[in-house]
């Protein structure tokens, strides 16, 4: 299955086996019918009424054309419990919803710093913020250009130790960020890519803004930029890669390249065509640094004239070496990709791959390359922890069900008495383009 294994990186023989007791069949934890959100969702996850346990937000698109320069808004937002319970809808769902091309613009975060989350999106032309335990509007703000939904990224620009800010963008050129009155702060003309990837790397309590291949200041100052990289920027990651404390950032889109908070750039990997999905992991604990994974679009698609596309995940470590590249026989080409922590106790990390094609269902893959589990429902994925139980969980869903499954049985019991779950990061600034901070 793959090639430039072990040997590329020296390490023992022992290692390469040492996951194989984590592999065997998911546990089905709990089925849910999701028909009442219409088709084409996204789904977004939080514990939206603070019982302790996470609730499945599905967001549908309205109908426009998904092109290259507008993107969709919502057409209805609706919630639902782990027991399929739909505790709330916003909207009116529709048969004609558009399709996943890009993201839509939605987020489940706590943007006012009560504790308590709100639903942010972007309907009929107006950013809504909504009480997350009821749907409730309690914000409705222009937008600052008629194109400026491509997504949403809440930030924290002004030290207030939550996400009381947030950027909006058209999709390929302009970045407006606004305060929580709708008050725009700045606007950035460039090419931020599809999701810009906020982080405080300079320690000052407020974050910077990773545009594409430019770094902002919290003010929307430009600080550097890297060149030579001609196609936008796909997806963003921030962790300490190489193990020298500090932060490094990796970018796919034109190459793989890794710079660090300064701009310097340490390597680029340019064996592979457009990696849209990185992701940032221990995936291989006995080797030094982290290691970043991605998927290579070997062959485009030509939709529907003849050609199959064909992609494959690779690993590269922290060097920038390359330790394998999935010798994919099968076609598919629009495989999403992103890292996978806690899915089992002592587990390392594994790369969760769906919306594969060519017959392979969603699946765990390890840092050598090997399906660990594969899941028996084909269709997108969302993971967390979902009731607090220590251990990830993998939600599989499509228009009409959704399936939560564990590496054991769990109980998905909500727990009124121990307070809400945190919402982390990565489920705030959920993305189809994965990002992410390690």
């Amino acid at each position: 299955m793959t090639s430039n294994d072990r040997s590329a990186a020296g390490e023992p023989e022992q290692a390469a086996s040492a996951d194989s007791r984590i592999a065997g069949q998911p546990e089905r934890a709990a089925s849910v019918d999701i028909r009442a959100a219409g088709p084409r969702c996204r789904m977004l996850l939080g514990d939206l009424d603070g019982d302790g346990r996470m609730e499945m937000l599905l967001v549908q698109p309205d109908n426009r054309q998904d092109v290259r320069y507008i993107p969709h808004q919502v057409q209805a937002i609706t919630a639902f419990d782990l027991d399929g319970r739909l505790l709330w809808q916003v909207g009116r769902p529709s048969p004609l919803a558009g399709g996943p091309g890009s993201d839509y613009p939605a987020q489940i975060v706590d943007c006012d710093g009560d504790g308590r989350l709100e639903v942010l999106c972007v309907m009929d032309g107006r950013l809504l913020a909504l009480d997350g335990r009821s749907g409730r509007a309690k914000a409705s703000l222009p937008l600052p250009a008629p194109h400026a939904h491509d997504c949403i990224i809440p930030a924290d620009l002004t030290g207030r130790g939550y996400c009381g800010e947030w950027l909006l963008k058209d999709r390929y050129r302009n970045v407006w960020a606004m305060d929580g009155s709708g008050r725009v702060l700045w606007r950035h003309e460039g090419n931020p890519g599809h999701y810009p990837w906020v982080c405080d790397l300079d320690g000052d309590g407020r974050d910077e803004v990773m545009a594409g291949y430019t770094l902002l200041d919290h003010d929307g100052r430009p600080l550097w930029s890297l060149d030579g990289l001609s196609e936008h920027a796909d997806c963003i990651w921030v962790g300490d890669v190489n193990g020298d404390g500090e932060p490094e950032i990796a970018i796919g889109g034109s190459a793989v390249v890794l710079c660090d908070r300064h701009g310097r750039e340490l390597w680029r990997h340019e064996g592979a065509v457009e990696p849209q999905h990185l992701a940032i992991g221990r995936f291989r604990p006995a080797l030094p640094g982290l290691q970043i994974a991605g998927v290579d679009r070997i062959v485009r698609e030509d939709d529907g004239r003849g050609r199959p596309g064909r992609d494959a995940l690779f690993l590269l470590d922290a060097a920038g070496r390359l330790l394998w590249k999935e010798e994919r026989r099968t076609p598919g080409w629009l495989t999403i990709m992103e890292p996978l922590s806690g899915w089992a106790e002592d587990a390392p990390d594994f790369m969760l791959a769906y919306r594969r094609g060519g017959g392979l269902p969603p699946a765990l893959c390890d840092g050598h390359g090997r399906t660990v589990c594969a899941f028996p429902l084909d269709g997108y994925a969302a993971h967390a922890d979902l009731a607090g139980t220590g251990l990830t969980q993998v939600i599989l869903y499509h228009d009409e069900a959704a399936a939560v499954f564990a590496s054991r049985d769990v109980r998905l019991q909500a727990r009124p008495g121990a307070g809400p779950l945190p919402q982390p990061k990565r489920l705030s600034h959920a993305t189809l383009y994965p990002g992410g901070e390690v």
